[in-house]
């Protein structure tokens, strides 16, 4: 009865703290950290200790899986580069940097114990991200964030393990880059193909329900082998989140894709409030956990590392936000040559064409023995061309310059993930209670200090997204993109047969003697050609999204009406028999 009654009480809290932060403009994580540590001062609570394997192993895999879900692909692969920068270097120079002064300030400390110091209060938070997220910045700057906090806890987990593992016995540099380059390897094999096997699987049941129930236990499916393996099961649970989310909406139907949407919504609004919630109730106890060292040491250490944390972030963005310009500055000259190698293609002429090194040769496929017919040599040529050129749209659409890395600096919260990862340090490991007190000062700090200064930083840096959320130009232009396909498809089923059953119906249903059973089947001709319509402006949306010509934003909001659409029509096909 107890666990009952501390679910419900814990879901009463995550849907007051969601209805009532916006109405107090305090962030919902916020208020979730002060209710848990409010709760944990009654006297009728006992001290709470949080299992840290229920949040690595629990509550981390689902949460950054349905994240991944929802992270539009093609944008993270325009920001790959500067994911991988923060996500590994970042976290590799702040781990050794924290280490280092954790040594010097602190008699007696081993050097492997203040390079776990850092290593657990050097990666983002994926769930400190749904500040960022409720801020209203630019979807590039979520993007980037998000893709961070999705992928160092790879790299902070790692160096975590070699530094503990050094203590005492030594670990070797190549033993370090070996243990993290196998975590990323083999957590991204295992991750790709559990989440082709999602697809392949899931995409043959076509019972809503069961479909749904399947998708919960993947996140799981990814990390329980990659962790057994000596891989990143985390990164893995990520990368099939990834594939999963790219592939469903060729792999699965409307109905299947609304639904499961709606039960990963819920889930991640329960498990990443549950999250904050925690953190809030162990405070207390981790405060008691002190051993000799007092509160004075641990504060002051909080404070002087959380600022270089800070100020190595800075360092990192501002060397970020230089390098895409240069970047941008590159990718603009090109333009040039993509309009020459345009006009080869429209003369038809792919044998001279030297497409640009970021796009990359078309090379012959392994035992094919002639060169591919003229007319696919251009369609890959022309492809290639679309996607450069949407990229550098991109680029100069979403141009990041100091307030945008202003706000990057000040999104990189710590959170949850340092305070689980602090407390899998072994009981033996010595100022143990000093590291885990001082990552949950940085943790909890940040989260206070940054988290409820971001959203009036955001606006006072002018980058609010107070304006509408797409541009009517853009989406009057993807329309009409739809709807040539959606006319190509019925001229290819036979023009004259549609116009026919249009005809027919009309006159079925301008006739007043027309019964019933006549009407419907006019009716059923009807909805199978829309239904044809829809297929071929999904295929065409598809399409236009692995280039890249519209925003992702765009691309989901058609895509959600394509899906309504569809479903109206299923059930009205229901009804009809």
């Amino acid at each position: 009865m107890e666990f009952e009654l501390v679910a419900i009480i814990g879901v009463l809290l995550v849907v007051a703290a969601s209805t009532l932060a916006p109405k107090i403009g305090v962030a919902s994580p916020l208020l979730l950290v002060a209710l848990g540590f409010g709760i944990s001062l009654l006297p009728m609570v006992e001290p709470i200790v949080i299992p840290p394997e229920l949040i690595l192993a629990g509550i981390l895999p689902p949460l950054l899986y349905a994240a991944a879900v929802d992270t539009p692909v093609m944008e993270f692969r325009r920001d790959l580069a500067t994911i991988s920068v923060f996500s590994v270097v970042l976290v590799a120079i702040t781990a050794v940097a924290v280490g280092l002064i954790g040594v010097a300030l602190v008699p007696g400390m081993p050097l492997g114990v203040g390079i776990a110091l850092g290593a657990v209060i050097s990666p983002t938070d994926a769930v400190a991200t749904s500040i960022v997220r409720r801020a209203g910045v630019s979807k590039r700057i979520v993007t980037i964030l998000q893709g961070e906090s999705m992928f160092n806890d790879a790299s902070a987990l790692v160096l975590l393990r070699a530094a503990v593992a050094s203590i005492g016995i030594g670990v070797s540099f190549l033993d370090v880059a070996g243990q993290f380059v196998w975590a990323v390897v083999g957590a991204l094999l295992i991750g790709g193909f559990l989440g082709w096997l999602n697809l392949v699987v899931r995409g043959r049941i076509h019972q809503v329900s069961a479909n749904v129930a399947l998708s919960l236990v993947i996140p799981f499916a990814a990390y329980l082998p990659a962790e057994a393996v000596g891989a990143s099961g985390l990164v893995a649970a990520v990368v099939a989140g990834l594939v999963t989310g790219y592939g469903t909406p060729a792999r699965m139907g409307a109905q299947v894709r609304i639904a499961e949407r709606s039960v990963w919504k819920t889930i991640e609004l329960i498990l990443e409030s549950a999250v904050f919630l925690m953190v809030g109730l162990e405070l207390p106890t981790l405060a008691a956990d002190t051993g000799n060292t007092g509160l004075r040491l641990p504060a002051l250490l909080a404070l002087l590392l959380g600022t270089v944390v800070m100020a190595l972030r800075t360092g990192m963005v501002a060397w970020s936000v230089w390098e895409l310009a240069r970047r941008y500055q590159r990718a603009e000259s090109g333009r040039e040559r993509i309009s020459q190698i345009q006009a080869k293609l429209d003369a038809g002429n792919t044998l001279g064409a030297d497409f640009p090194k970021t796009g990359g040769p078309i090379r012959r496929r392994r035992g094919q023995s002639h060169p591919k017919p003229a007319r696919d040599r251009v369609g890959q040529w022309q492809r290639m061309l679309d996607r450069r050129r949407a990229d550098l749209d991109y680029l100069a659409a979403e141009r990041l310059g100091w307030p945008e890395g202003t706000i990057l600096v000040w999104a990189g919260m710590r959170g949850a993930v340092t305070i689980a990862a602090a407390q899998t340090l072994p009981a033996d490991v010595p100022y143990r209670s000093l590291v885990i007190l001082v990552a949950t000062m940085v943790a909890v700090g940040t989260l206070l200090l940054q988290g409820l200064t971001l959203p009036p930083l955001t606006k006072r840096l002018g980058l609010a997204d107070n304006g509408p959320a797409t541009d009517p130009a853009q989406w009057d232009a993807l329309q009409a993109e739809l709807d040539a396909a959606a006319l190509t498809a019925l001229v290819n089923s036979g023009n004259e047969q549609a116009a026919a059953v249009v005809e027919r119906l009309k006159a079925r249903l301008d006739r007043s003697d027309a019964d019933a059973e006549d009407q419907r089947a006019g009716i059923a001709a009807l909805s199978e050609l829309r239904l044809t319509v829809i297929e071929a402006q999904r295929s065409k949306l598809l399409d236009l999204r692995s280039v890249g010509s519209y925003p992702s934003a765009m691309m989901d909001d058609a895509l959600a009406q394509l899906d309504a659409a569809q479903i109206g029509l299923e059930l009205r096909q229901q009804y009809l028999e």
